[in-house]
């Protein structure tokens, strides 16, 4: 019996041994411990939130701005705008390049003389002049847009005829 008595106590002993009970925040704001990355990840998933509301705001203008854009009223003016814009670009290739040189009346044997240069103003403020030399045979056309961008194309005029 002594000796259950000797086991028993020994291995209750052991039992009975146990760590210091001490007690810490696992918050990182009351604790410290990681508080930077805990702040870090609160800035960043506040930003996360604020950059989605901007990027709905904006996904939701976009979408009005195709339905608007989407309109059959809206289609029809942007088709009459190209041809009106295809129709005055054709009229000044012609007269650039002398096709539409002819004399009012056809009874009429005297040769109209072509225009040397030309000009237009479009509608968003851009301006479109040429201008013809006769003796390099090119035509200079330069384009100005609203913001002061220019772009020239010389054109060389005996080197495109069919």
């Amino acid at each position: 019996m002594k000796k259950i008595l000797i086991i028993l106590f020994t291995t209750l002993t052991i039992i009975c041994q146990a760590s210091e009970l001490t007690f810490g925040f696992k918050n990182p704001a009351f604790s410290g411990t990681g508080y930077s990355s805990h702040v870090l990840s609160i800035e960043q998933l506040q930003y996360q939130r604020e950059q989605g509301v901007v990027d709905d705001k904006t996904a939701a203008e976009k979408a009005a701005d195709r339905a608007a854009k989407n309109t059959t009223l809206s289609k029809f003016v942007t088709n009459v705008e190209s041809r009106i814009f295809a129709n005055l670009s054709k009229q000044m290739v012609d007269n650039m390049f002398g096709t539409n040189c002819t004399p009012s009346d056809e009874n009429v044997d005297d040769d109209v003389e072509c225009p040397t240069s030309g000009s237009a103003t479009l509608p968003d403020g851009s301006t479109v002049s040429w201008s013809k030399d006769d003796t390099a045979e090119t035509i200079t056309l330069t384009i100005v847009d609203a913001a002061g961008g220019i772009t020239q194309l010389i054109v060389p005029v005996g080197d495109f005829k069919f």
